[in-house]
């Protein structure tokens, strides 16, 4: 756990609340910001820089969604307080296999997307734990194709719809249908594909897929 001994400093205190509810290590942001993977960890524990580059302030601040205020500006021009009204996705470099399966690397950030709290609103989507994934292969045709970009919502894990889902060390995108009170169908768009059956305890379900995107 990274301990915090400057009381004095609450944007330290919140550049690891914000790293820890996105799922991000302080070293894939620091990466992201094209600095060192320790940089980010010797600001938030020892106050080394005292303080956030403006230019690197401005990235996270952009990345979380948040006011750079939040992350130790002492004021933002109009044009950055418009990032309040916009919340970040994380962008996993995990790709969910809708053929045979995907291996799953460490969850750490590529990148995300931006999209404002109205869209996400009235998509019901407000409140979701939210990441974004890739699909590969065609098991999903035509529902999801490979390439897609869907969202996963960490909250729902339960019931039936499609979800991702983790089988052994390979990642799956599948429709999940209930097979009495210790099985767990997984079916496919594609008919191609034929459904499996396995118990409750092989499975371990990551979140459902709510929302999706790709090329034309």
């Amino acid at each position: 756990m990274v301990e915090i001994h400057d009381a004095a400093a609450p944007e330290r205190a919140r550049l690891l609340e914000l790293a820890q509810a996105s799922r991000s290590s302080l070293a894939s942001l620091s990466a992201m910001l094209g600095r060192n993977p320790s940089y980010l960890q010797q600001f938030v524990r020892k106050g080394s820089p005292r303080r956030l580059e403006e230019n690197d302030r401005h990235k996270l601040a952009e990345f979380f969604g948040v006011s750079e205020s939040e992350l130790g500006a002492s004021s933002v021009p109009l044009r950055k307080t418009l990032s309040e009204d916009f919340i970040a996705v994380p962008r996993l470099p995990l790709d969910a296999s809708a053929g045979p399966g995907a291996l799953g690397s460490a969850e750490i950030s590529l990148d995300s997307f931006r999209f404002s709290r109205r869209w996400l609103r009235e998509m019901g989507l407000e409140g979701a734990d939210l990441s974004a994934i890739r699909v590969e292969g065609d098991s999903m045709e035509p529902v999801l194709r490979s390439g897609d970009e869907i969202f996963v919502d960490r909250n729902k894990r339960a019931g039936e719809g499609v979800f991702v889902l983790r089988i052994g060390d390979a990642l799956h995108v599948k429709q999940v249908q209930a097979s009495g009170s210790e099985r767990i169908r997984l079916v496919s768009a594609n008919e191609a594909y034929p459904p499996i059956e396995l118990a409750r305890e092989e499975i371990e379900i990551i979140g459902r897929v709510v929302w999706k995107g790709g090329r034309l």
